[in-house]
């Protein structure tokens, strides 16, 4: 490589649960660099859940995180003019990254009122594996197998 690896980011943990993975998400959720705005919606998402399922909302959101993450994709390899969409595993910081961002996109083609709730509904159907980031993660998982034939074409 003629380049140094890039060092990486610490991530600081936020102020109320003092969780990385929680920061990580704000992050993703933020828009226009409002973070404040993206941490109330985050936490009143957690407080609507707890109050929805009697049970730790942050709990429940590592779990709902945990059902919608995928873990395997198919990657396009084009191999003498044809291109193969071959399985491939996924490392952990990019299967997080991924659910996070399936939670996150499809809460927000929700039909709630606010975000926070768009969220929270969300995070309840992920969490009873069912809702739209689930079915992503069905669907990825589908294209997997039904294409694991190429997977000696690996990388």
């Amino acid at each position: 490589m003629r380049k140094a690896k890039p060092r990486k980011h610490i991530i600081l943990p936020d102020p109320k649960f003092n969780d990385t993975m929680v920061t990580k998400f704000v992050n993703n959720l933020m828009m226009g660099g409002k973070k404040t705005i993206a941490y109330k919606i985050f936490y009143e998402a957690i407080d609507v859940v707890a109050q929805r399922t009697n049970e730790d909302g942050l709990e429940v959101w590592k779990k709902a995180l945990a059902n919608i993450t995928p873990s395997v994709e198919v990657k396009s390899r084009r191999i003498g003019g044809a291109t193969f969409q071959v399985p491939t595993e996924i490392r952990p910081e990019r299967k997080q990254s991924i659910g996070m961002k399936n939670l996150i996109n499809f809460s927000r083609k929700r039909s709630e009122k606010t975000m926070a709730l768009k969220l929270a509904a969300e995070i309840q159907a992920a969490y009873k594996e069912e809702g739209a980031a689930f079915k992503r993660k069905e669907d990825i998982h589908r294209m997997a197998d039904a294409n694991k034939a190429f997977s000696h074409f690996r990388f």
